[in-house]
């Protein structure tokens, strides 16, 4: 019996050896989840006959969550509903893995279980409707997700998607998302208000309890209703799946949620949705003809795995849910009114995949815009410097970076010869013609090694040779600049890249970041939780040890601690009184001291892009609140305050 899925998991095997997960200089970042939702328009048959399986929807679900692997690799998830299945036949299925390769150990053990079940009954082997009624996993609803932990344990009970339980199809509720709360503890609070006992505090948790008590009521108002009306149990079953208002449960469920969130449900019966908060914090695109509906949280996933032009994929608006009914019908409704709109910007400076067409030119328009800073930095010298890039999210803004070099020193080759025009030779001209940007590929990183030794001695040496470095291209004289997409703690950056580049002899190392200081912790999906571990955080703190002015220190933990029993709504962010006396230039000179490792011979600069071209860059993108503190939601300020009382207090503790 061949395996119907062979082809299919060899590319899974291939796909996940060759690719390595992005990580930005100075530590790596773990941030937003993915999440994938398909509904199949057509019968099972349909895919059979056109595409030659009906497996095309699993299939297509592995596309989907292979190519979101970079948004998550502590865990992954993959549930699916079959619709209008006998009572006693199964027609949920769920699998999860937190193993090393999540998504690969999912799509084995689908693999797997199906093959099995083919091998002991070849009569399914060409039919469908054998297919649908015996095998698991197969139907015309999946979910997928693939997972950062950043709230709770990474064990496999953390894993999305969660799963409601009920007798009742309707009453059945699958969740996952790409999700933090910021009040999670008062959202638990209000769910034993309302005389539930939640098995544990975790938003995921918490928040689908919340959706299933108003769906569960709502399916009571409507059984009701059809009682009054006459109909037995049996026959009030699909009125209800008709007459469920998902958009009435969402706007019950919602009050009070305050984070960022786009997040998918799929309900037992057959409806489903997508849901993303009113800021428009954490992405999510959506896609919709004659055969299929999907929502991504990219949209090259989409534009890839289906094979469907930019333009036609949309993104879902902020406080709006992506309904699809049962019966097909897809809508989309306001479910909480849209604030102004925030969208995490470090999607585009890192998170998201460089292929969405939009994202690419902003972090090349990221490079070019943070060049004069650069020039500035080694006086205008290119004719001595050699420009590089620490591998791999930073090489689009590098590009960038590139082509406005290569416009100065066309602007400086020009202006030469006009000047000179009457006394030039044709060797001199060829002289100047000849003359170019220098660029090289200066680090590469070692991907397979492990510090696997815990003593910090050694576990440091065998940090700093995680990048290997290009020898021979470095001159004395030069200076060397290197861009990365972000410096978030720097511990990599002093222990490892400093350290290599510092091998080559340069004159000046001037390490370029295309997104500004990260100076506030984050509390919408991005692991950034303690405001100590921020670089910027530090040096802010050590000018101000240095200036006698640390009395501020102090002024700003009293202002937070008296806003303690305040509502949110009225809390303020005092933390931004920390950098208020310090320039940007001097923050940043101080991070470059900070990090300057003791034994090495080059000069350190370090640049960081400023707020105003990140929001010229990333126009659509303007959430920015851990650059500039300017939280979306009241929950931030609250956050940001609770994390300065756990620094100042000595509290090794999460903010939220």
């Amino acid at each position: 019996m061949p395996r119907i899925f062979g082809a299919f998991l060899f590319l899974n095997t291939l796909n996940i050896q060759l690719t390595t997960t992005q990580q930005p200089m100075s530590d790596a970042i773990k941030h937003e989840c993915g999440i994938a939702l398909l509904r199949l328009k057509k019968p099972l048959a349909f895919y059979k006959e056109k595409y030659g399986s009906a497996f095309y929807g699993i299939q297509k679900m592995y596309l989907l969550m292979e190519k979101q692997h970079n948004r998550g690799q502590d865990g992954a998830g993959f549930a699916s509903i079959k619709f209008d299945v006998e009572p006693g036949e199964r027609y949920i299925s769920r699998v999860r893995s937190n193993k090393a390769q999540p998504i690969q150990d999912i799509f084995d053990q689908i693999n797997d279980r199906i093959n099995e079940e083919l091998e002991l009954h070849p009569e399914y082997q060409d039919n469908v409707d054998l297919q649908k009624e015996n095998l698991p996993y197969i139907g015309e609803l999946f979910l997928g997700h693939v997972r950062y932990g950043t709230f709770g344990k990474n064990s496999i009970e953390s894993v999305h998607p969660f799963l409601r339980q009920n007798n009742w199809m309707h009453r059945n509720l699958i969740v996952a998302g790409n999700f933090n709360m910021t009040n999670v503890t008062e959202l638990f609070n209000s769910l034993v208000e309302l005389g539930q006992h939640p098995k544990e505090l975790a938003d995921t948790v918490t928040v689908m309890e919340k959706i299933g008590h108003f769906l569960d009521d709502e399916v009571t108002d409507l059984y009701q209703e059809c009682k009054n009306n006459g109909l037995s149990k049996r026959e009030a079953s699909p009125v209800i799946a008709e007459k469920l208002d998902i958009a009435k449960i969402l706007k019950r469920a919602s009050k009070g949620w305050d984070g960022g969130y786009a997040m998918a449900g799929l309900l037992g019966h057959g409806d489903s949705f997508v849901f993303r908060d009113p800021a428009g914090i954490r992405p999510a695109y959506f896609y919709e003809d004659e055969e299929i509906v999907v929502v991504a949280s990219e949209r090259p996933v989409i534009q890839t795995s289906f094979n469907v032009p930019f333009e036609k994929v949309q993104e879902l608006l902020p406080g709006n849910a992506l309904i699809i009914k049962k019966n097909g019908s897809v809508s989309q409704q306001e479910i909480i009114t849209p604030s102004v709109k925030k969208a995490c910007s470090f999607e585009r400076i890192y998170f998201s995949r460089g292929s969405d067409a939009e994202i690419y030119q902003e972090r090349k328009e990221l490079g070019k815009l943070i060049l004069p800073a650069v020039l500035e930095a080694i006086d205008d010298d290119t004719d001595n410097t050699v420009f590089s890039f620490i591998p791999n999210t930073a090489e689009t803004s590098f590009y960038g970076m590139i082509e406005a070099a290569n416009d100065f020193l066309n602007h400086r080759k020009n202006q030469f010869i006009l000047n000179n025009r009457k006394t030039l030779t044709k060797e001199k001209l060829e002289e100047i013609l000849s003359v170019k940007i220098r660029t090289e590929k200066i680090a590469i990183k070692d991907a397979k090694l492990r510090t696997f030794i815990t003593e910090d001695s050694s576990r440091d040496d065998l940090v700093a040779h995680v990048y290997d470095v290009t020898y021979g291209v470095i001159q004395p004289s030069d200076n060397l600049v290197i861009i990365d997409d972000s410096i978030v703690r720097g511990t990599t950056l002093k222990k490892s890249i400093l350290r290599m580049m510092d091998r080559l002899n340069p004159k000046r190392i001037v390490v370029v970041s295309s997104a500004p200081q990260i100076r506030y912790p984050d509390c919408y999906g991005i692991d950034m939780a303690k405001l100590e571990g921020l670089i910027a955080f530090q040096a802010a703190i050590e000018l101000l040890k240095e200036r006698k002015q640390y009395h501020i220190v102090d002024d700003v933990y009293k202002k937070c601690k008296a806003q303690e029993k305040l509502n949110d709504t009225e809390v303020v962010n005092f933390v931004t009184e920390i950098y208020a006396p310090f320039t940007d230039t001097e923050i940043s000179n101080k991070i470059a001291a900070l990090l300057h490792p003791e034994d090495i011979k080059a000069e350190i600069k370090i640049i960081f892009q400023t707020v105003d071209n990140l929001h010229l860059a990333c126009p659509k993108n303007l959430g920015d609140w851990y650059f500039t503190g300017d939280y979306p939601t009241p929950g931030g300020n609250r956050v940001v305050n609770r994390a300065f009382m756990n620094f100042y207090e000595g509290k090794d503790a999460r903010a939220y």
